[in-house]
């Protein structure tokens, strides 16, 4: 058979570098990467089997070996699993074929320590390149299962790889490390050393559903040099099945680590036993850290689902709601079909029981973590809490549950986070509403002009920068029967209780400017609906608010990057009445009956506005030659 070298691209080369030249302090992990993908491969062979028996595969001992020589420094990985084709061993691994590798990269390059670093690599999809790490040469050899011919792929890692088919492969994959040479002041290293791989398979993949055999060499055993019988490595033990008290942290952590492909340790670990007319046990982690795809589209996420032992599937996201998908974990039900399908997954009552019962138990644990620990919480808040606040808008029978677990931002002075009854129970007397602006970023909302006559008179105002912010906080509407409501909409009357003014002083002013509103309005009649005098600026000269039931821009811009049409919104200019330039403009309004030349003074002001809100002019050039033209007049 011929074969065929390739170039890797140029994100692989880059990662190979990375693992040639190991940023990782703990080269053990290569074996958990490779039994971790030889064991899905022998899940998905079943579950393959399963669903056509007709399958021409052999399934009746599926195993993953473990092989050495000590002569040769080989370490072989070897499953009899679902394996590959020609085309999809070029397509998973000799090109890395995936949109986020390149994010992977900068991610990796970036990460402060070794233990950031390492906490990237199996979130990526490429755990096989952490055998570079130890190898410098790595040889696989596979075949798909009801197929003839199998294929070979070879690399040194020095930025080919060579491709090709052969005849008398086995089925399954098996991986061939040729072990970078012996340190001989590093023993702890000797990936050929027999109790080096009982250690590392004991401490990392125990837990494996299949048997890890070690065949060849044992360190001497077996009778006149021959090879001595099989040894199985692991227990086989589902973590799940077990009571608490009897499986350690650390047998949990690794467990996690194998199903969410991470290695960091995870944040919570949430254990259910169901019992009754169905039955089913499930495992849960919370990650400590959120994945760089949690809000990409068509992302795979959810937990592994078996029935009774066996594994049925991946990403089951028919458990779990769509807000807690950075949640990982087992489900083990004892009453479901094992020729179950998604589509049938999506109708079947007892997955909607399950998928409550397990939704209140993770909400159930995100509030005991808030009142045990304050950091913990304060860590998954950080990382989930954008997109946990998903459910406020999706699942209203659970939103008492979710908005007891949010927390947020606000203005108060001792700068902590703080839950809607928190904010409700510090309201001073004569406060109705529950005040929040929302913005791109903590800058935009602290700088916004619509906060200046809440900071003045020391009324609260929730931070929120989340893009569901937008969304939310429309759907809840109210807490506790205090409604929420935006600083930007509407009209905000902060005056009735402390305005000195008479009421025939604020209709004089209202009546000074009612010519200078009208016309403005009359002159952007394309970008305004309304002009009037404003209560809540105090050192801006105006700013842009919506009606109270208008879309907001940001909510606009959202729409619209999902596909919809959204029709642009003309909201309302609010003008300070007590700034100088707003003054100005009234008295020079008043006085000149040609008032052609204020034009560009009345643009200016409505550009500032949207400036101020962090929009962008609707024509940039024009606007900076108006401010220039202003700034010569005045030297």
């Amino acid at each position: 058979m011929s074969t065929e070298t390739f170039e890797f691209q140029v994100e692989a080369r880059q990662l190979l570098q990375l693992m040639i030249h190991s940023v990782y302090s703990n080269k053990d992990v290569f074996l958990r990467e490779l039994v971790s993908n030889a064991s899905d491969a022998l899940d998905k062979l079943r579950l393959a089997k399963l669903r056509d028996d007709t399958l021409d595969a052999d399934v009746s001992d599926l195993h993953i070996e473990l092989e050495t020589d000590r002569e040769a420094r080989t370490l072989t990985v070897r499953d009899n699993g679902v394996g590959m084709s020609y085309d999809e061993v070029g397509e998973l691994i000799g090109t890395i074929a995936n949109s986020g590798t390149a994010q992977f990269l900068k991610e990796l390059k970036e990460a402060q320590d070794a233990a950031g670093a390492e906490g990237l690599i199996g979130q990526f999809g490429v755990g096989f390149y952490s055998g570079f790490m130890v190898a410098d040469e790595v040889t696989l050899v596979t075949r798909k299962a009801g197929e003839k011919q199998g294929t070979r792929w070879s690399s040194r890692g020095e930025g080919t790889y060579t491709l090709e088919r052969v005849d008398d492969a086995p089925q399954g994959t098996s991986v061939v490390l040729h072990l970078k040479p012996a340190d001989p002041d590093n023993q702890l290293h000797d990936y050929t050393s027999v109790w080096k791989l009982r250690e590392i398979v004991k401490r990392y993949s125990d837990f494996i559903t299949w048997p890890i055999r070690l065949v060849g060499e044992k360190d001497g055993e077996g009778d006149d040099g021959e090879a001595a019988e099989p040894e199985t490595l692991n227990s086989m033990k589902a973590l799940w099945a077990r009571p608490r008290d009897e499986v350690s942290e650390d047998e949990y952590h690794e467990l996690y680590k194998h199903i969410g492909h991470d290695w960091r340790e995870p944040l919570e670990t949430i254990q259910l036993h169901a019992e009754g007319t169905f039955e089913y046990q499930a495992l849960l982690f919370v990650p400590s850290h959120a994945p760089h795809d949690l809000f990409r589209q068509n992302t795979r996420h959810g937990l592994q689902l078996y029935v009774k032992r066996v594994f049925i599937m991946d990403d089951c996201e028919a458990l779990l709601p769509s807000y807690l998908r950075f949640v990982k974990g087992v489900v083990d039900a004892q009453d479901l079909s094992l020729n179950v399908s998604r589509e049938i997954l999506q109708q079947d009552r007892h997955i909607r029981m399950m998928q409550r019962r397990l939704t209140k138990k993770v909400l159930s644990s995100v509030k005991s973590m808030m009142t045990a620990d304050a950091e913990k919480y304060a860590t998954f808040w950080r990382e989930f809490g954008a997109v946990l606040k998903e459910g406020l808008v999706t699942d209203p029978d659970n939103r008492d549950a979710l908005l007891a677990v949010a927390s947020f931002a606000s203005t108060h002075e001792d700068g902590e986070a703080v839950t809607l009854k928190r904010y409700v129970e510090r309201m001073p007397e004569g406060q109705d509403d529950i005040y929040y602006i929302t913005g791109e970023s903590r800058e935009t909302v602290d700088n916004s002009p619509h906060m200046e006559a809440f900071r003045e008179r020391g009324i609260e105002v929730l931070l929120l920068t989340d893009p569901v912010d937008e969304v939310w906080t429309d759907a809840v509407g109210e807490f506790e029967g205090k409604r929420l409501r935006s600083v930007a909409k509407g009209e905000i009357d902060l005056d009735a209780r402390e305005d000195d003014r008479s009421e025939d002083e604020q209709k004089q002013q209202a009546e000074a400017y009612a010519g200078l509103l009208g016309w403005m309005r009359e002159r952007l009649d394309d970008d305004v609906k309304e002009v009037r005098l404003s209560t809540r600026l105090t050192r801006s000269p105006a700013c842009l608010v919506a009606d109270a039931d208008d879309l907001t821009p940001a909510l606009e811009n959202m729409y619209r990057a999902m596909g919809q049409e959204v029709p642009h919104s003309r909201r309302i200019l609010e003008l300070n009445p007590d700034h100088a330039l707003v003054k100005g403009l009234n008295e020079a309004y008043a006085e000149r009956e040609d008032r052609s030349e204020l034009a560009d003074t009345a643009e200016l002001l409505y550009t500032l506005a949207v400036v101020a809100e962090g929009g962008r002019p609707k024509d940039p050039a024009r606007f900076v030659r108006l401010t220039a033209d202003r700034l010569e007049r005045t030297l």
